[in-house]
């Protein structure tokens, strides 16, 4: 049996032993960590291979008619995104105080929630992956409408908001995953849903390249509405400054990351052809900038930690889209390691962001100040969360912001700065953004001195744990992006692993 069977059921385990009372020391981290470790020995007993070699296969079942299968394996990318589920998971169940109330169903959730993103980044059927990511959707809605922060009324009203948004997303996306696989299907042939039999078959018959751009726009809208992209963001801010810290960690760091995977698995391999039609290109520019200019716009006028935080998340879903436009593989690489950088990240400030809320109160900026003297580890581990958002060189962010930077000027066929080149030329207005509401969130926060006596103390040595892992990967990511490279980027003399077989696209 796969190893990923058991990654994907020991969460699940985890989560209906809490629900009958199990000890939440026992029960939680140690089974997320766990999860690490085995996700960590797939990745070494995988080996140094070929991105595209899909290792640690494995298939259970379900239905005869039509044929749909649970199917499991992966490749460097779902590797990768696989890593960055079980690292936030642990970190986000190290992060909950099992002594407030309602801490039991935040660990709950959290292993739901790390279930179902396991599953849509290992399954290889592509309706699976749809419905394990929207398996962990609920949970989701219901820890923020139950346990968010702030009064009742409003966290019922932010829960609806994302639960429309999100459910007609959801519902757009399936509508075109049903239209690609009719499409790909050969007429008269039972439905395929397998994940690489559908890439064999649009490389051996590719769609006409309109069609190919029809059902780009319908995903793009449906995956993009899940990733926030602009105009259809207004969800995500509200959502991830009123969830509980855990829920805020993963859902940002770790589940929104699926519409980027989709769109990876699906444009470049079962659409290539869609984003080289100038009006969806061009629709996606103009949408990306929104992200990039607007929503950055947006985080500088914040004064409260939480709401710049979330607004920074949508912000910097832009420049992920900006490397889907470009195409290529050195953006398209990019893509990935700058999704896996973010969650990173992001994850580690919402961290941060929950123990300052929980010692001083509050976490708007004009109450704040000289936090720094008291709490020197929170500071330092401030510094990298905010440095790598910013894009400092040295942090994971940069390495994948430059790749898609150098990518969009490596479009393949460009003569002259067309729409896509003017774009990314825009979107570096918005490393200067992020520069000014990240610098001056330090200075308001750490620096200078208190203006309503709150101070912050780090918090005991045992606590740091999650905290500095995250740092730490930001950290090793940034200085050695040959590491995270290694399983999504293509090297010469690849030797195939043992079990491991070659997708059946290539």
């Amino acid at each position: 049996m796969s190893p990923l069977f058991i990654a994907l059921l020991l969460p699940v385990v985890a989560a209906v032993a809490l629900s009958r009372g199990a000890p939440l020391k026992l029960a939680s981290t140690p089974v997320a960590l766990a999860n690490v470790l085995l996700i960590l020995g797939v990745m070494l007993s995988r080996g140094f291979v070929s991105p595209e070699v899909v290792s640690h296969v494995g298939s259970i079942a379900m239905l005869q008619s039509p044929a749909l299968n649970l199917s499991v394996g992966v490749d460097g990318l779902s590797l990768l995104m696989a890593l960055l589920t079980v690292v936030v998971s642990v970190c986000a169940c190290w992060q909950i105080d099992n002594k407030r109330e309602g801490a039991r169903a935040e660990h709950i959730v959290a292993h739901l929630i790390s279930a179902g993103a396991l599953g849509a980044f290992v399954c290889r059927d592509l309706l699976m992956l749809y419905a394990f990511h929207e398996l962990a959707l609920i949970p989701t809605l219901l820890i923020i409408a139950l346990q968010g922060r702030g009064e009742s009324a409003n966290r019922l009203r932010v829960a609806w908001k994302a639960t429309v948004y999100l459910g007609v997303g959801s519902l757009i996306l399936l509508a075109g995953l049903c239209w690609l696989m009719v499409s790909l299907t050969p007429e008269g042939a039972a439905l395929v849903t397998d994940l690489d039999s559908l890439l064999k078959l649009a490389k051996e018959h590719p769609l006409p390249a309109l069609k190919q751009a029809q059902i780009g726009l319908v995903l793009l809208v449906g995956f993009g509405t899940l990733v926030s992209l602009f105009p259809f963001h207004t969800w995500a801010a509200p959502a991830y400054a009123t969830a509980p810290v855990s829920t805020a960690m993963l859902h940002s760091g770790v589940l929104k990351k699926f519409g980027i995977y989709g769109l990876l698995r699906v444009l470049p391999g079962m659409l290539p052809l869609a984003l080289s039609q100038a009006w969806l290109q061009e629709a996606l520019c103009w949408a990306l900038l929104g992200n990039i200019l607007w929503v950055g716009w947006v985080c500088i006028h914040q004064r409260n930690l939480d709401e710049m935080l979330a607004h920074s998340s949508v912000m910097h879903m832009g420049y992920l889209f900006l490397g889907l436009a470009a195409g290529g593989a050195v953006a398209l690489e990019g893509v990935a390691l700058l999704a896996f950088a973010h969650g990173i990240s992001i994850a580690l400030l919402f961290a941060l962001a929950g123990r300052m809320r929980a010692q001083l109160g509050t976490l708007e900026f004009r109450r704040l100040g000289g936090l720094g003297s008291h709490s020197p580890a929170l500071y330092v581990l401030f510094c990298f969360g905010m440095f790598a958002s910013i894009g400092l060189p040295g942090l994971a962010n940069f390495a994948g912001e430059l790749m898609i930077f150098v990518g969009c000027f490596g479009h393949p066929g460009a003569t002259a700065l067309g729409m896509v080149q003017w774009t990314a030329i825009a979107a570096l207005w918005g490393v200067v953004m992020s520069a000014v509401y990240g610098l001056r969130a330090l200075r308001a926060l750490f620096q200078g001195t208190s203006g309503s006596g709150l101070f912050l103390s780090d918090p005991p040595l045992a606590q740091r744990g999650g905290l500095v892992l995250l740092a730490s990967l930001l950290l090793v990511a940034g200085t050695c992006p040959w590491l995270p490279l290694r399983l999504i980027a293509p090297a010469p003399k690849d030797k195939p692993a043992a079990g491991a077989v070659a997708p059946k696209a290539h």
